[in-house]
């Protein structure tokens, strides 16, 4: 039965998507009603899957040589999904009041929908061959919503997204294709050995693979993609950079670390160094160019793509501290990026700006935006009794814990970002609520805090923030399961 379960969550909102688009209802509130009501229902679907514990792996298609589609449900994949089936209705609920006057609306339900059963796919998968397939139906989704509006900038920003994902995918085809041929088992935590394969050749693939789904988590050289994707309308940028695609490639690499590769037959090798090395480079290089971006959507990109690689950082210490610090950063970032990326959409919409300098004065017109928008800042800079201090604690302490000489690398540009972050976040408070003088270009106009169906999005993923930073046992309680194994 639960099996079944799993099939209907992943396939319900891609079915659902696809008849939104063929079938398009005749009215916008028939529309919304079932977009939304698909979502919730996938979401409840999910989070009932989720209480009822594990799920072992099953088959559902098998070929030549081992090859097959399986899925499964375990700690990690727990994880994600229990993300995605929580974020996901509340977003569909943002973007309706953010379309209202865009144009081509069913298509952008369709497959904003579909992106939801595909995600889900990615988090169920049971061994690296069905992720691999999810994750670039991923790829394939979502160059639409990148394209939506159709104008000149989202066209181009289609094609450089659609050049490094298809890139991306044929270097992760190569250890996906290596692995399943010598190793047939569903992901196992700890790994497999591969001691069938040359001890260098070994590494290489995994490399390999550790670059090719590195595209999707924004890896340098790998990342100018993301902020280019930010022409997207916010519900998808929301989307893309807090949730589903960028986060599908750390979890990939989480999965290939963890799940497929030993960590400790990769601990100390060159391989593990390189991939350690680009992790803490792009934390740090990522967090300067945040720092000097002006436009306020491609400022949070690259913010993201520094937070990405705080993840990776802490997923390749190759310890269970490291593994536990970077579950925890790929949570609440996701809840903090959120907030901030909907924050940042909802003074674009309103204002119809997108600038820095352009939000000077906003925030005595939009009291609770730029406030909620504050929390989520502080929060990513790593300010104490927020969720963001609890995740990059536990990567300095797992850095620490380690003691190498590239760890303590790793710490000084973790601090570094860190310094950086809070400049070029709460830079955007300061010019929002104390402008210098003369520049309030918002005193006598009109602008406000947008409608109800914005709001409480916001303000839920800000109070997720909060919560998690008090209380974050619970929290961390799981993710110690997912690192012993018993989840």
């Amino acid at each position: 039965m639960r099996n079944a379960l799993i099939i209907i969550c992943i396939f319900l909102p891609i079915l659902g998507g696809i008849r939104l688009l063929l079938f398009p209802p005749e009215t916008e509130r028939a529309r919304r009603i079932r977009c939304e009501v698909n979502v919730c229902v996938t979401s409840a679907l999910v989070l009932l899957l989720i209480l009822g514990g594990t799920v072992e792996p099953y088959t559902v298609f098998s070929f030549t040589r081992g090859f097959r589609i399986m899925f499964h449900l375990d700690g990690l994949g727990m994880l994600y999904a229990g993300m995605v089936a929580s974020m996901w209705p509340f977003v569909t609920l943002y973007a309706y009041e953010y379309m209202d006057h865009a144009e081509h609306k069913t298509a952008f339900f369709s497959f904003y929908t579909m992106t939801y059963g595909v995600t889900l796919g990615v988090c169920f998968a049971g061994n690296i061959l069905t992720l691999y397939v999810f994750y670039e139906m991923l790829s394939l989704v979502t160059i639409p919503l990148v394209c939506h509006y159709q104008d000149p900038d989202s066209m181009y920003a289609g094609r450089v997204y659609a050049g490094y994902v298809v890139g991306g995918a044929a270097a992760a085809l190569i250890p996906v294709m290596m692995t399943t041929m010598y190793e047939t088992s569903a992901f196992v935590r700890g790994g497999h050995s591969f001691d069938v394969l040359p001890e260098n050749f070994k590494l290489l693939i995994f490399l390999t693979g550790f670059f090719g789904f590195g595209v999707k988590a924004a890896v340098i050289p790998f990342h100018s993609w993301l902020p280019t994707a930010s022409v997207a309308p916010t519900p998808v940028t929301a989307l893309l950079h807090a949730v589903a695609v960028v986060n599908s490639g750390v979890f990939a690499i989480m999965r290939l670390t963890w799940y497929v590769f030993s960590p400790d037959s990769l601990t100390g090798t060159w391989a593990h160094t390189i991939a350690l090395a680009a992790s803490f480079m792009t934390l740090l290089l990522a967090a300067g160019k945040a720092l000097r971006e002006r436009h306020v959507k491609r400022r949070l990109a690259y913010s993201t793509v520094s937070n990405l690689s705080y993840m990776l950082y802490g997923v390749m210490l190759l310890t269970p501290e490291g593994f536990r610090a970077g579950m925890s950063h790929m949570l609440f970032h996701g809840i903090i990026k959120m907030s901030l990326f909907l924050c940042i959409g909802a003074f674009m919409h309103q204002s119809g700006k997108s600038y820095v300098y352009e939000v000077n004065g906003a925030g005595k017109k939009m009291p609770l935006i730029f406030t909620f928008y504050t929390l989520g800042a502080l929060s990513l800079t790593g300010i104490p009794l927020l969720c963001g201090f609890i995740s990059k604690w536990n990567l300095l302490s797992a850095g620490a814990s380690v003691g190498t000489v590239f760890a303590y690398i790793g710490e000084a540009c973790l601090v570094g970002a860190a310094f950086f972050c809070g400049i070029y976040t709460l830079t955007v408070t300061v010019r929002g609520f104390f402008p210098s003088k003369g520049s309030d270009q918002w005193k006598n106009t009109d602008l406000c805090d947008p409608g109800w169906r914005m709001l409480l999005p916001i303000g839920v993923f800000t109070a997720a923030n909060v919560l998690f930073g008090i209380f974050p046992g619970p929290v961390m309680g799981f993710l110690e399961r997912i690192v012993e194994g018993t989840l």
